[in-house]
């Protein structure tokens, strides 16, 4: 029979194991606020480990790493998650487990082409930019609804997504493309030809927010095409100077002048595809256009525009615009 030093020295060390268990496992600090880390895809358990003590989630980074390593079927999901104080090690190890990460919502203005998309998405964290840019360079998921696409540009519909930080590039443009799918089948009477409508309508809502004159845009648009006038549709050289890596947020002379297939004023005809993510009503606007004479149109100075038949009434608007920016 054990005598009573050794029943206490055993009594002792089983308190200081429970002890150092509970220091390595149990809750961590208390926290004045939240902590939100992001798990980067690829990390090991070591790094999670020091980014949890780190953050002050977990008091050890060796307590984590050692839980993991007794729990080595279980993965650890890549996302950004938000962690209150005072939670234990093994909380903290499931919550990565089941990957309950904290979605950020994330809102796509009508339009918004894809280079604002991937900065947007760069801004929060969520995914970087080239990445995003790459992956609706490739136009191959939209093939079936339009053949002749040289992206994913036009298709990347306009909405408030939930995204995951770290989610792949690719998966965000599923979403968004999934989306234009769903507000296709609400659209049972759009134009069979895709590609020019989409196009058309992206011209339409980069010109104008302002709704009762969209249909009208869309109806000089039709007017100069039926003609075989240039558009001459500023937006269109924008679009041509961001992929050229040469826009700097103002539109200059030299780049009305730059050979593209996108710039409007030195080729007829639309542009090889959309130049931006039109919305519902750009949408409507480009299948219904209004049936009027108007060949030119240019802004009022105050956020619409003043429509004109003839080269003489646009260039009597040009001037009204030009003495509206004197004032």
């Amino acid at each position: 029979m054990p005598s009573r030093p050794t029943l206490l020295a055993l009594l002792l060390a089983v308190l200081l194991a429970a002890a150092g268990l509970w220091w390595l496992w149990g809750p961590g600090p208390p926290l004045a606020a939240a902590a939100r880390v992001t798990v980067a895809a690829g990390a090991s358990r070591r790094a999670i480990a020091r980014q949890m003590a780190g953050a002050g989630v977990v008091r050890s980074a060796v307590g984590f790493e050692l839980w993991s390593v007794v729990h080595p079927r279980q993965t650890l999901k890549p996302g950004t998650y938000e962690f209150a104080g005072g939670q234990s090690v093994p909380r903290v190890f499931r919550t990565l487990v089941r990957a309950q990460t904290l979605a950020l919502v994330v809102t796509v203005p009508e339009g918004f082409n894809r280079f604002d998309i991937a900065g947007e998405l760069a801004s929060r964290g969520i995914a970087p930019a080239a990445a995003f840019l790459a992956a609706t360079a490739d136009p191959s998921s939209i093939r079936d609804l339009d053949p002749a696409a040289v992206s994913l540009e036009g298709y990347l519909f306009p909405a408030t997504y939930r995204l995951l930080p770290g989610m792949p590039a690719a998966a965000i443009a599923a979403l968004m493309t999934g989306r234009f799918r769903q507000q296709l089948r609400l659209e049972p009477d759009h134009p069979a030809d895709l590609h020019r409508w989409v196009t058309i309508a992206s011209l339409v809502e980069k010109e104008t927010a302002v709704a009762a004159e969209r249909p009208l845009i869309a109806g000089v648009f039709a007017n100069r095409l039926a003609r075989h006038q240039p558009l001459q549709c500023d937006p269109t050289v924008i679009y041509a100077a961001l992929l050229a890596h040469r826009y700097t947020g103002a539109l200059h002379r030299a780049d009305l002048a730059y050979n593209s297939p996108y710039n409007t004023y030195l080729h007829p005809g639309l542009p090889p595809g959309p130049i931006a993510n039109p919305g519902q009503l750009a949408l409507e606007a480009a299948a219904h256009p209004a049936a009027t004479d108007y060949l030119y149109f240019v802004s009022d100075g105050h956020g619409s525009h003043r429509f004109a038949r003839t080269l003489a009434q646009q260039q009597h608007n040009v001037a009204l615009y030009l003495h509206a920016l004197r004032r």
